[in-house]
């Protein structure tokens, strides 16, 4: 089912078009030039992927099952709602798939240690899980709102025995995370090796994290062939840097099929409050690579808001900026009461409780498939499941249950 060849390789420079490149202290361009060297030459060991795609099976759970959600399709009208469930794998979404590649790339570059940075916690959360497994030291920088809004999986981090780093700065969420790991990993390049979680920064990790979740389209373009006869009408994602999208949209690139990247819109793309990088956004340089981002007038990045702790950054990944530049993928948005509405649909219609961040890609679909006719396909890749949002969605419900 796995196809290793790597499809729409960026430049020698790690550009996708215009966007993309290596944009970074000069104490940091040899640690990435190594571990350019390392992927491409692991990629192309038989052994690596041996071994990486066992784990996938064995411990993560894969293949995934893409579920057909009648009950909500009904609901809605329209068009059949098909649900890639990387809620399913171990640790919860999707994240798991890149820090199982990453971990075997840091072991065999002779790392003992490993760094990430975290917002909703997921990628923090995998990251831990894998260094645990391979007896690595683990330090995981949150930030603060985000450990506030967290907290199960701030325990779950520490449980498994990693160390979670608050960061205060800036807003105190997920860029002020970046920027805190990558200023930690200039000093400590040499032992440590940086698990970034989204295909975002600067060259290799957007290629990188792309193709080890790669495994989520290729499943899903399989298994919906398989069960409806034919490839998707249109395939949707949510987007914050981009990894659970990219990983979907890869391997449908070349297919007759709508990509839709569906942006936290906050309290609305007209409020100032919201995620919307795409929509809203302009080029510029972020966490290393030029990509679209949210900026004032005098360059300095703008505060996002979103519910949903792993949509709240203010940029992109480059490929997904190429291929909306290019005409190949649809922008699309949901607020934060569209994703809190999408939340309970599929809750009360089909008994599975999604991410915040996976809410907003299924109202869009919603939206979306009602408009079609019901002969026809979505594709949603559900990319968590929501236990770690449950206390953000009794605050905003108001449930107080005082007798339990």
């Amino acid at each position: 089912m796995y196809d290793l060849t790597i499809k729409h390789m960026p430049d020698e420079g790690g550009h996708f078009g215009e966007f993309g490149g290596r944009f970074a202290a000069e104490t940091l361009m040899q640690p990435l030039k190594e571990i350019e060297d390392a992927f491409f030459e692991a990629w192309a060991d038989p052994s690596f992927h041996e071994e990486r795609l066992d784990l996938l099976k064995n411990y993560v759970g894969r293949i995934t099952p893409l579920y057909h959600a009648k009950h909500l399709s009904a609901e809605v009208g329209g068009a059949q709602i098909y649900l890639k469930r990387e809620d399913l794998n171990h640790t919860g979404a999707h994240k798991v798939n890149n820090t199982i590649g990453q971990a075997l790339l840091a072991r065999r570059m002779g790392k003992k240690k490993v760094i990430a940075e975290t917002g909703a916690g997921q990628h923090g959360v995998a990251t831990a899980t894998v260094a645990a497994m391979f007896n690595m030291t683990c330090d995981i920088y949150m930030g603060r709102e985000d450990i506030r809004r967290q907290a199960p999986n701030v325990f779950r981090m520490k449980l498994l025995g990693a160390n979670v780093i608050p960061v205060d700065s800036g807003t105190a969420t997920l860029k002020d995370a970046v920027n805190e790991a990558l200023r930690v990993w200039v000093a400590s390049c040499e032992d440590t090796y940086y698990i970034f979680g989204t295909a975002a920064g600067p060259h290799p990790f957007p290629l990188m994290v792309r193709q080890f979740h790669t495994v989520i389209g290729q499943e899903a373009r399989a298994q919906c062939l398989e069960q409806t006869g034919k490839l998707p009408d249109v395939a949707v994602a949510c987007v914050g840097g981009g990894s659970n999208a990219i990983g979907l949209f890869e391997p449908l690139q070349d297919d007759d099929i709508r990509l839709v990247a569906v942006e936290a819109a906050g309290h609305g793309l007209e409020s100032g409050e919201h995620a919307a990088a795409l929509a809203k956004g302009r080029p510029g340089i972020i966490h290393g690579s030029l990509s679209y981002l949210l900026d004032d007038e005098e360059g300095q990045i703008l505060g996002t808001h979103s519910i949903s702790a792993g949509l709240d950054y203010p940029g992109v990944g480059p490929e997904l900026a190429a291929m909306m530049k290019s005409g190949r993928l649809d922008i699309d948005s949901a607020t934060d009461a569209d994703a809190l509405q999408a939340f309970q649909a599929l809750t009360k219609a089909e008994g599975i409780i999604p991410a915040l961040e996976s809410s907003h890609g299924l109202a869009a679909a919603m939206r979306i498939a009602a408009k079609m006719d019901k002969e026809q396909v979505v594709l949603v890749n559900l990319s968590g499941r929501g236990d770690k949002d449950l206390g953000t969605v009794m605050d905003l419900l108001g449930f107080h249950d005082e007798k339990a």
